[in-house]
């Protein structure tokens, strides 16, 4: 598995911000103003953080040998859940992102500051969601082996087909 580039990640935030933004505007042309958004999204955005952390601060124990009792399994399973928080971080602050642009506008009405701080707030929650998940991946890398180790792994090629043979 490779590891999550921030471009990426940042392309699809850029995207789905737009694709947001386009969304409201359509909406708030026909009159729909969008639910505020919680404030536990911002909490649940954190703790998830916080889980997914926890996890690769496991795995990373392992890997040098502190916690030698992890499951293998569980150690695979947390670094497809830290790619998972990077990308669900993105989506999520391009969506709050785009809600916060959608109200850029109207800041001098006291409802839409404060729509546009709600979804500020979980852009931030968002971004240090995708952040952690960037970390708990480099928690996760395996290290090359060392140069003594013996290569174990089957790199032989599939023969070549015969240009003469046709």
């Amino acid at each position: 598995m490779h590891r999550t580039r921030v471009q990426t990640l940042g392309i699809v935030a850029v995207l789905v911000t737009l694709a947001g933004w386009l969304v409201f505007r359509a909406l708030a042309s026909r009159g729909v103003v969008p639910a505020t958004v919680p404030w536990l999204v911002v909490a649940v955005e954190v703790v998830i953080a916080a889980i997914v952390l926890a996890m690769g601060w496991s795995v990373r124990q392992y890997l040098k040998g502190n916690k030698p009792d992890l499951d293998p399994i569980r150690a695979a399973r947390t670094a497809v859940l830290a790619k998972s928080s990077c990308y669900t971080g993105a989506v999520l602050a391009g969506w709050y992102g785009a809600q916060v642009l959608a109200v850029l506008g109207d800041l001098d009405v006291a409802s839409q500051r404060a729509r546009a701080a709600a979804a500020g707030v979980a852009v931030v929650g968002a971004l240090v969601m995708a952040a952690v998940g960037l970390v708990v991946e480099w928690f996760c890398r395996i290290p090359p082996p060392e140069d003594g180790a013996a290569d174990t792994g089957n790199h032989s090629r599939a023969p070549s087909p015969d240009p003469a043979a046709g």
